[in-house]
């Protein structure tokens, strides 16, 4: 059937509905094993006076109109992270959301507009608690569709085999040949000329405003991906400080991150953190990265105070944001996102 054909043709969502059906096992799967796991379900607004602070998310925008008549700037979230954490502040412990977020200029076999994200936080834990749940999740949502691989395209994964944990440095080292250590100082501060000479070397392009993000993401995307998550799981493990704009500094090394993404498939599924609590020095991540926002994109965010505000009470915790249809794709083999969402966007 030509992928032209809306999704609400009858004969279209007949070949979808299995795919639907298996969605909803998958979420009552997952949602149980929360319960179990003693996890309250919550529901954050997703109307929020900032939608998050990274450089490279983009939000939709939208004006609340008071009972004054007087407008006031709002976005759809990106994530529900700001409002999940002033849950920990108030006082909550293990929460979790199936929650809708928006994220602007993404769309394509694995990217929508509109997509459900399930976020959770364990307050009091350490991060390496969130690879377990994800373990846990995979092998749940293979269950759940009668899977014993994932599979996206032509690549599969084992949910039920150990996963590997590989560090980022040792990721670069051993996919793109490059010492990412060496362009790090000894405070974490990114040396984008010296990490600009590496991947320069290893033949991928670089022009003379790239930064040192810019030049991580690309050899990211050549060359370390393709190769995660095939066979089994792989957990990529401890981001370099200036990639983990929440997460706080590894106690052994302050140049890398409590920051761990999931992979299947050379998919990336999920990204955790033990969550940083520093309001000053989130404060200070945030106002850079709208800087280089406003440099690159011409537009930054407001902060939001009140989160801030939050941090400052908030208890120790360890959180992670799951992209919940990508997981329902690989579980039932599903080409594009769009096939496994029950009414696409747009």
């Amino acid at each position: 059937m030509s992928a032209d054909t809306p999704w609400w043709d009858p004969a279209r969502h007949a070949d979808r509905r299995p795919l639907l059906l298996a969605r909803n096992r998958v979420q009552a799967a997952l949602r149980g094993w929360l319960i179990e796991e003693g996890f309250i379900e919550v529901d954050p607004a997703a109307l929020q006076t900032s939608p998050g602070n990274e450089t490279h998310l983009h939000a939709f925008a939208t004006q609340a109109i008071g009972n004054d008549g007087q407008a006031r700037q709002m976005y759809l979230h990106t994530s529900p992270e700001f409002a999940m954490k002033k849950l920990l502040a108030a006082g909550e412990t293990r929460i979790a959301a199936f929650a809708h977020v928006w994220r602007n200029r993404e769309r394509g076999r694995l990217h929508s507009p509109e997509f459900t994200m399930l976020e959770w936080y364990r307050a009091g834990e350490d991060y390496t608690a969130l690879m377990a749940d994800c373990v846990a999740m995979l092998r749940l949502a293979a269950k759940a569709t009668g899977a014993t691989q994932l599979r996206f395209g032509d690549a599969t994964c084992d949910p039920f085999a150990p996963p590997e944990r590989l560090g980022v440095v040792e990721a670069f080292r051993r996919h793109a040949g490059i010492d990412l250590m060496a362009t790090l100082g000894t405070d974490g501060t990114p040396d984008a000329a010296a990490l600009a000479a590496q991947v320069a070397d290893g033949g991928l392009r670089v022009v003379a405003d790239d930064t040192w993000s810019d030049l991580l993401s690309r050899v990211l995307v050549a060359k370390v991906e393709p190769h995660l998550g095939h066979g089994r799981a792989t957990i990529l493990d401890r981001y370099p400080l200036a990639e983990a704009a929440l997460a706080r500094p590894c106690p052994d090394d302050p140049r890398l991150a409590e920051r761990f993404e999931l992979y299947a498939c050379g998919v990336e599924l999920a990204n955790g953190f033990g969550e940083l609590t520093d309001a000053d020095e989130q404060r200070r991540r945030f106002t850079s990265d709208m800087k280089e926002k406003a440099r690159i994109y011409g537009e930054r965010y407001p902060i939001d105070e009140a989160f801030l505000a939050a941090l400052k009470i908030m208890p120790q915790a360890s959180g992670i944001a799951l992209g919940f249809d990508r997981l329902v794709m690989l579980a039932t083999g599903a080409p594009r996102i769009d096939d496994v969402l029950w009414a696409p966007a747009g």
